[in-house]
């Protein structure tokens, strides 16, 4: 499913550009990638678009998606939740940065069964998604779950289909938890399933759920709540049962050391604590160190600060946790020394 939406770009200094800017002004910038952090991305363009009358596309295709185009320079910017690695940063020319961080939470599709009814813990979630779980009354659900009036029924499992930052969080997490995921299937974007049916984005796999009884899908949580779906706590490294909200997934994050991050490669899945919610994850945009456009790249990059200085709350509305100020400071930072154009002169300019 791909989406469009208008982002504004304009009112943050952009340095050196002149008539080029007022040209990238007339037309929209264009963004490609994650699925993850849309919801979010949608509502800073709604909000800005209504401040300012300009616009930026961007096109929700998944994290894969967007890694392809930004490398192949077919959009101003691409977006992905899987953090690329320094080495591959600097192979391809990009920057990378965070936007936001979110939580990934199971949804379930089960009669009688609200959210936070059904508990799971980690070993079990990867035992459900090898197929090796195969009924919602397997007993290894049940010792969790001893109050539950859990049905005979067939687990109907629900993955992505396409290349997926959420895919890469959701499978580092299993990793983490199951010896057994990490040597039959492991981490990426896009692996091979041992069961189950695949659906194309948050969207899809969202839909997919809330129309499948007896399924288990896995979403970004503001897609469970946008679809009223069903979430389930997780037991955390701490032997805790928790939910999904920013009061947890900001605990997930609470011992993330950006300034120590090169590239800002950053993973936050099975963190420890009592109150974290175990598979969270920052979202990120790339960009090219030297923009083939130098002026969109500068209108983009004018959009992600006003979001960082105006749109907070609009994320936290959807369950997302905004940056602290102190990492915003070191990603604006990094765009006025590593952002040049031809002549090595910064697209853009920190004035505050």
């Amino acid at each position: 499913m791909k989406l469009f939406r208008s982002l504004a770009a304009a009112g943050v200094v952009v340095a050196g550009l002149g008539a080029a800017l007022t040209a990238a002004l007339a037309a929209d910038i264009s963004g490609a990638g994650a699925t993850f952090p849309y919801p979010v991305y949608a509502k800073w363009a709604e909000a800005y678009k209504k401040e300012t009358g300009n616009g930026l596309n961007y096109q929700s295709i998944g994290s894969g998606g967007g890694i392809k185009q930004i490398t192949a320079r077919t959009v101003t910017f691409g977006a992905s939740d899987m953090p690329l690695k320094p080495e591959d940063l600097d192979k391809n020319g990009l920057i990378q940065f965070p936007t936001v961080m979110g939580g990934i939470v199971p949804v379930v599709n089960l009669d009688g069964v609200a959210s936070g009814d059904l508990t799971i813990d980690g070993a079990t979630l990867a035992k459900i998604y090898l197929g090796e779980i195969k009924t919602w009354n397997d007993p290894a659900i049940a010792k969790l779950n001893p109050n539950a009036k859990l049905p005979a029924q067939a687990i109907a499992l629900v993955h992505r289909s396409d290349g997926s930052g959420t895919t890469f969080i959701f499978t580092n997490y299993l990793s983490k938890v199951s010896a057994d995921w990490k040597g039959k299937v492991g981490s990426a974007t896009a692996v091979e399933w041992p069961a189950g049916i695949g659906a194309k984005g948050n969207e899809g796999v969202a839909n997919n759920v809330k129309q499948t009884k007896g399924s288990i899908g896995y979403v970004e949580t503001a897609y469970a709540k946008q679809n009223n779906l069903t979430t389930t706590k997780l037991v955390n490294k701490d032997g805790k049962a928790v939910a999904a909200t920013p009061e947890t997934i900001a605990a997930a994050a609470a011992g993330a050391d950006w300034a120590k991050a090169p590239g800002f490669y950053m993973i936050l899945t099975d963190e420890a604590g009592e109150k974290a919610w175990p598979i969270a994850g920052a979202t990120f945009i790339l960009l090219p160190k030297q923009p083939k456009n130098v002026a969109e790249a500068g209108v983009a990059l004018n959009f992600f600060a006003w979001a960082y200085k105006n749109g907070d709350k609009l994320a936290e509305d959807l369950d997302y946790v905004a940056l602290p100020d102190s990492v915003v400071k070191l990603i604006e930072a990094s765009w006025a020394k590593d952002v040049k154009d031809a002549d090595g002169k910064p697209v853009y300019s920190v004035t505050n």
